[in-house]
């Protein structure tokens, strides 16, 4: 597990995941002391879009950890032309 893995975690990974999260990892944390096959990790929650909603703290079982399925990609905002009038 690295910087920047994107996760999802249910109940295999932890009993605290009763409702599924998406989260990209920021860090693991390396000084705290865990049980065998265990650890701790800093993380953003992701939305459903992939944006970063809320910073957690969490312990896991990486073996229980699954990568998500790509998704559609969000399409880029639209930006307006120079000259143009805005229509809303």
């Amino acid at each position: 597990m690295r910087p920047g893995d994107v996760l999802h975690l249910t109940r295999a990974a932890s009993v605290q995941f009763i409702r599924p999260i998406t989260v990209r990892v920021i860090r693991v944390l390396t000084d705290r002391h865990t049980y065998d096959g265990w650890l701790w990790i800093d993380a953003y929650e992701l939305d459903a879009a992939g944006d970063a909603v809320r910073r957690r703290t969490l312990f896991l079982m990486p073996a229980g950890a699954t990568r998500p399925e790509p998704g559609p990609r969000r399409p880029a905002p639209r930006r307006p032309i120079p000259g143009r009038a805005v229509v809303a």
